[in-house]
């Protein structure tokens, strides 16, 4: 209404009382004043606002010739906006907030702003012929914009304004205008848009806002996990803002989430995605560099929006109407050379197997290794465990992003189960990290695929999906082998028990007595299965749960033992210790606490995978040690150091 110069409180007054306040303001109009001061002498906001007050309050009872203004009527809020000594002076003719549609009038837990919702999909490539994707829909505020959006549905089109009660503009402009919207509309969306959450109380939330907005028949919500994210069609957007920890979710998990991102996004190749988060090093945990990237505040919490772009629809087919295979996708895609090393794999597999096609028969040897990293640029494992296959990939620098890398091992698994004849649902790979003060045997999946196998006569379980390791070193089928053959009598000590394999030979070989000594309750139920799997049920094989380093000091008075076996990790922590196991560190004082468990010419085997370690045999003067390193590591590791093993008898102490 008016812009002037307001360096003192004088000037405001007289400037503010000059304008025409009683042609929009009638004698009953709630007008309050709100304030801002940047950069102006008259920086206190309440002082400016009083005198504004005041002068509108003089002009409008000279103008209507009344005394008394009740301020009972329609609402008229002024801004007065002081800017360098520039006093602009509006009245706000939206009422509440233009991002309040009207239509989202329950609220869910950190709902984003319609506004800032809309912004999203006009920044994204969008098209109502297009599918989009919110697979964190929440309240299903970004999906009904785009679909008021599509359908070319006015944003306010569901709210009221507070310039509709005032007189100054006619009843009927404000009908022509929504009837004028209303004729905009478009009658449907091609595609509907498709909405998930994993809380069903969410979208119902989602559906009753859909349905006020007039769009509930434009969008599908489906209690969905992110997991479970995938679509036939070749082309569309996924727009979303997933949970960042700032006001909901549970921190810890949060990097599980968006660690899964890139293998999620790999399986829509030829879409686009947008994500607007607020989580630290986004890109870092996803791997790779967005194609674009603003700066956006959900709130008062600054977010970034990060534009992965898909190739554009033109480009997906060649002029033959086929599908390309050289597109360059957001997420995925092979890296370059794949191709030849997927064929360089196949044929060292195809010969492997050639080579050790006898071993099933001639030596009843099911279980074993076929490939270790035999060709550089393929660095896997490979192990065949009967009619199946066991891949493992060890962490290693390259600069693939994890979408590709997840790529990458997707073809060299198909790889694997071509050139072996292998069927692909047989067929399990896994990624390895390398050991940094962790335990041995880490959990990979939950799908607990099993497998009976079989060797040396016996059977044992082996768990191709939950675990990295399987639960059978077929390093040790050797030194399982010297146990079997020396148990025949014998009171049998097997610490670091994991699943059993060692006691379970010894009890083959006639062991008077077991007992398998492990920190967890999940490997002695393993162990126990292979003993009852092989008829060995008796009171004389038991398993104990308990630290092993306390196990041993707890044991020091009598001759208990007269066989140990000790194949520790390198390192192992846990909640219920407090010490850590390092196997530099404490191997020597754990062997000479056994030794103290042992009659003489009792042995020990022990091993260990540590590249690394030097075995202290200066603090094992009570013993004589032999190593057996080269007796025990089979024909069919390529890697003749895969571990280090030893044979110490224990001397006569005197």
């Amino acid at each position: 209404l008016g812009h002037f110069e307001a360096r003192d409180f004088d000037q405001l007054f007289d400037g503010t009382k000059a304008l025409p306040w009683h042609e929009w303001l009638p004698a009953d109009a709630k007008f309050p004043v709100n304030g801002r001061s940047i950069k102006s002498q008259l920086s206190s906001v309440p002082a400016v606002q009083g005198v504004v007050k005041k002068a509108i309050v003089e002009k409008l009872r000279e103008a209507h010739r009344v005394n008394d203004l009740p301020e009972t009527g329609a609402p008229f809020t002024i801004e007065a906006g002081l800017l360098n000594g520039e006093l602009t002076l509006t009245l706000d003719t939206s009422g509440v907030g233009l991002h309040q549609r009207g239509y989202r009038k329950l609220s869910g837990e950190a709902p984003i702003r319609e506004t800032l919702a809309a912004a999203l999909v006009q920044l994204s490539f969008w098209k109502p012929d297009r599918l989009m994707i919110d697979p964190f829909c929440g309240t299903g505020t970004i999906a009904i914009e785009a679909a008021m959006i599509g359908r070319n549905i006015a944003p306010g089109i569901n709210r009221t304004f507070a310039a509709e009660g005032w007189t100054r503009i006619p009843k009927e402009m404000w009908t022509a205008e929504r009837e004028a919207a209303e004729r905009l509309v478009e009658s449907g969306l091609p595609l509907r848009i498709e909405a998930y959450d994993a809380s069903d109380e969410t979208l119902s939330l989602a559906r009753y806002h859909a349905k006020q907005a007039g769009v509930a028949d434009d969008i599908h919500f489906q209690q969905r996990a992110f997991g479970e994210l995938s679509s036939k069609r070749e082309f569309g957007c996924i727009i979303t803002n997933p949970p960042y920890g700032q006001r909901l979710g549970d921190p810890r998990k949060l990097v599980e989430l968006y660690d899964q991102m890139p293998t999620i996004f790999r399986g829509l190749p030829t879409w686009s995605h947008f994500i607007l988060t607020a989580f630290p090093e986004f890109e870092k945990t996803v791997g790779q560099k967005a194609d674009r990237r603003r700066k956006l505040y959900n709130g008062r919490i600054e977010c970034t929006y990060y534009q992965f772009h898909g190739p554009p629809p033109n480009q997906l087919r060649t002029p033959h109407s086929t599908l390309r295979t050289d597109i360059t996708p957001a997420f995925g895609g092979l890296p370059s050379g794949s191709d030849r090393q997927a064929k360089e794999f196949a044929n060292r597999l195809k010969n492997r197997a050639r080579h050790l096609r006898r071993w099933p028969t001639k030596q009843g040897i099911t279980c074993f290794r076929l490939y270790e990293r035999d060709v550089p640029d393929v660095p896997l494992i490979v192990d065949r465990y009967e009619d199946h296959l066991h891949i493992g990939e060890y962490e290693r620098p390259n600069e693939h992003t994890p979408a590709q890398h997840e790529a990458w091992l997707e073809l060299m698994k198909t790889t694997a189960a071509e050139a072996l004849d292998v069927d692909p649902r047989k067929v399990f790979c896994k990624y390895r990290k390398r050991q940094r003060g962790t335990t041995q045997h880490e959990t990979y999946g939950d799908e607990s695929y099993t497998l009976n196998v079989q060797e040396g006569g016996l059977k044992f379980i082996v768990n191709l999906s939950d675990y990295v390791d399987t639960g059978l070193f077929l390093d040790h089928r050797i030194t399982r082998s010297m146990v079997r053959e020396a148990a025949s009598g014998l009171r049998v000590l097997n610490l670091f028990c994991y699943t059993g394999a060692f006691s379970v030979y010894a009890a083959a070989g006639g062991a008077k007595s077991t007992t398998s000594v492990d920190l967890s309750n999940t490997y002695l139920d393993w162990a126990k299965a292979n003993f009852n799997l092989n008829g060995f049920t008796g009171e004389q094989h038991r398993g104990v749960r308990a630290d092993v380093m306390q196990f041993v000091a707890s044991h020091q008075h009598g001759e208990h033992y007269d066989l140990v076996v000790i194949d520790p990790p390198t390192f192992s922590n846990s909640k219920t210790t407090d010490d850590d196991w390092d196997v530099q560190r404490c191997h020597a004082e754990l062997i000479n606490g056994v030794a103290k468990l042992m009659s003489v010419g009792g042995q020990i085997y022990f091993s260990t995978n540590f590249r690394r370690f030097k075995l202290d045999e200066a603090a094992l003067n009570t013993l004589d040690v032999r190593e057996i390193s080269k007796q025990t590591v089979p024909d069919d590791f390529r890697n003749q150091r895969i571990h280090r093993c030893w044979r110490m008898t224990v001397k006569n102490r005197e």
